[in-house]
């Protein structure tokens, strides 16, 4: 995350074509951070996005992306200016059509509209940039990640600030349009409904995509590169898009017997989560991500996944995220079990279905393969702090507590305690607390010391859930799945930045 950068005070002017506060002493700066516990700086205050138009060009050669944002906004307190999560170099910025004032530094650009905002003022904000970004760092880190033939903007939790402005944390979500013009012969993935492909004059052509329900940031990305681009229709009538680089080799035909599966997967989660929640389908494969991420309606994956065969365990996991990720999003990353225990748990779930394990088995063989002396169990996953954020505890424990709350409840209460969570926080954000007290009102029990002796207390604790204690217990047979779900998950915990 990046440091802020002091502000200085801006001086109000009349502007015409804004709308103005009552009084000069009754706006303030927006935040320069929403305060989230573990990157207080993350986001932005004063305003809510409600839709994205990205426009860009980009050429792959000099690794040169130019073009446009439109944000559509409105604001949430009388404004003298505000922040735009941005680390490109930007040209111009206009708000309502007027051109502003800003400056930049620390991946912040403060943005100073020559005129206070009232509270509930719509806002339409127009930034023009051209920049390498590969060249640009935050912290010392750069998401953005050049390819032999393209780019991929793909990480977790930032990658917006490489390739366009925003107000970068999950509780502000937004719908999207993304279109980037690249050379004839490059391709463009992105999320959502693919609008087709626009020749124009000088040898290039325009990609477009469309994202109709809200968004986080950090799930919105763009491929760019060599791909093979396969269409179809899922049996719910949605579209799906996958693509494949083709440099993944020996790779390739693993990760298509993989990902084309992508229906199947979907359609058995819905049994377990809900309605799938979102407008098409899909995933990409490419070579130098170096891990697999949720990206909305289209998850992506490092071909390092299919490197022993096929593996719909990690496709399980990153549809799972389509519900517990995605379309119910963290409030804080504080947050992350809600992500990645459920995720996890779709891979039991997918084992269960395809006959390599029960969630029972797994659960065990899960437990008794880490001992008790492991520095694993000093992780909680209720609050794994930011340097621990994808620590194998958060999904391997979080897994776990999945199974304790299942084991507790029972199968009838458990699942219609996931449904009415996916139900009742579609397209929101969430916290842990929310979900135990959903589980406890559900269920008819106290679940308090459930919850805090998986997520909150270090240590092993001292039963697998529905098994014996681990003194006692003895040695599990190994789930056909285990060994498949353990490579996946030391793949996904090793997304460090």
């Amino acid at each position: 995350m990046s440091l802020r950068a002091k502000l200085t005070l801006a001086t109000a002017t009349a502007a015409s074509l804004l709308l103005l506060a009552g009084t000069a002493s009754a706006a303030e700066p927006g935040a320069p951070g929403i305060g989230d516990p573990y990157y207080p700086n993350a986001g932005n205050g004063g305003y809510d996005v409600s839709h994205y138009d990205i426009r860009l060009n980009y050429q792959p050669s000099s690794d040169t992306l130019s073009g446009t944002t439109t944000i559509l906004a409105k604001s949430t307190q009388d404004l003298t200016r505000f922040n735009l999560d941005f680390a490109l170099n930007a040209s111009s910025v206009r708000v309502n059509n007027k051109r502003a004032q800003f400056t930049q530094a620390g991946g912040e650009l403060v943005v100073d509209p020559r005129g206070n905002l009232r509270k509930g003022a719509d806002l339409t904000i127009v930034v023009t940039y051209s920049d390498v970004p590969s060249s640009r760092e935050i912290d010392g880190f750069t998401g953005w990640k050049r390819t032999a033939d393209g780019a991929l903007a793909i990480d977790e939790p930032d990658i917006a600030q490489w390739w366009f402005p925003s107000n970068n944390h999950p509780t502000d979500k937004a719908t999207f349009d993304v279109s980037v013009a690249v050379p004839d012969g490059v391709e463009v993935i992105s999320n959502g409904l693919f609008n087709g492909t626009a020749r124009t004059l000088n040898g290039w052509t325009r990609w477009r995509y469309r994202s109709t329900q809200p968004q986080a940031t950090y799930l919105a990305f763009v491929a760019i590169g060599q791909f093979e681009v396969r269409q179809s229709t899922a049996p719910d009538g949605k579209p799906v898009l996958n693509a494949y680089s083709l440099n993944l080799g020996a790779d390739d035909s693993a990760a298509k017997a993989s990902v084309e599966r992508t229906p199947e997967v979907t359609e058995f989660l819905e049994e377990n989560f809900g309605p799938y929640p979102f407008e098409a389908q899909g995933g990409v494969v490419a070579p130098g991500i170096g891990f697999a991420l949720e990206n909305q309606t289209r998850s992506t994956y490092d071909p390092a996944f299919f490197r022993r065969g096929s593996n719909t365990y990690v496709v399980a996991h990153e549809v799972g995220h389509q519900w517990f990720g995605d379309s119910v999003s963290v409030r804080t990353w504080r947050d992350i079990w809600l992500n990645e225990g459920f995720a996890s748990y779709a891979e039991f779930l997918w084992s269960e279905h395809v006959g390599e394990g029960t969630a029972q088995e797994n659960a065990e063989f899960t437990y008794d393969s880490y001992p008790a002396e492991s520095d694993f169990w000093q992780v909680l996953p209720g609050d794994p702090g930011a340097a621990n954020q994808f620590h194998g505890a958060v999904y391997d424990r979080g897994a776990l507590t999945v199974h304790a709350l299942r084991v507790a409840v029972g199968d009838e209460d458990f699942f219609t305690i996931l449904k009415q969570w996916t139900h009742t926080k579609k397209f929101g954000n969430a916290t842990i607390e929310e979900f135990i007290a959903l589980s406890e009102r559900v269920s008819g029990q106290q679940l308090d010391e459930l919850f805090r002796t998986w997520l909150f207390t270090k240590g092993k604790p001292a039963a697998v859930p529905g098994g014996a204690t681990f003194a006692t217990a003895a040695a599990v047979a190994e789930p056909k799945a285990f060994q498949k779900i353990r490579h996946t998950h030391e793949l996904l915990a090793g997304h460090v930045h």
